[in-house]
């Protein structure tokens, strides 16, 4: 028999109260009990980085990134989730979800929504702490850096990325 905990979280800005494994990933459970399948299962042991979601522990800390696929829920007691699903829609895709299309940065797309919520993390620390132009590049690595996508290469999520937060002021000092 499984033993069940008790979790109280949010999820895109929604309460969640569950009983759950204490050993159900996350992953399972944003897509078998919410119905959000956007965050990705690949690899299954957190190396390839499809399954990042961002995790607040506290409503006013920086997000973090976090490995759906090998965070228990049970350890997500009254932190804060946002998906893919709560970064943009069909309708209105966020900067960097159009960045995305617009500079075709994905084939298949199955890693894209590891990389669009990196992004946003990376946009996110940006506006807290800024950095210079030659400093960005290096920025743009160390957030997407570990991400795998067996299709592109790379190199259009870099132009991308860089696109966006070029395109919003204040992110880049002088």
């Amino acid at each position: 028999m499984t033993d069940l905990v008790k979790v109280q979280f949010h999820v895109n800005g929604r309460p969640v109260k569950a009983d759950v494994p204490t050993d159900l990933p996350l992953l399972d459970f944003l897509q078998e009990e919410l119905g959000l399948s956007g965050t990705r299962l690949c690899c299954g042991i957190g190396v390839c980085k499809a399954c990042t979601v961002a995790a607040r522990r506290v409503p006013t800390s920086q997000a973090q990134p976090m490995l759906a696929c090998s965070t228990p829920v049970a350890l997500l007691q009254g932190q804060s989730i946002t998906t893919v699903e709560g970064t943009g829609s069909m309708e209105k895709p966020s900067a960097i979800q159009q960045a995305f299309l617009d500079h075709f940065a994905f084939q298949c797309g199955y890693c894209t929504p590891g990389f669009v919520m990196a992004t946003e993390m990376l946009i996110e620390r940006l506006r807290a702490r800024p950095v210079r132009p030659d400093q960005l590049d290096a920025a743009i690595e160390d957030a997407v850096g570990q991400h795998v996508c067996r299709c592109t290469g790379y190199a259009r999520y870099h132009q991308a990325i860089r696109a966006v937060v070029m395109a919003e002021k204040g992110l880049v000092t002088a």
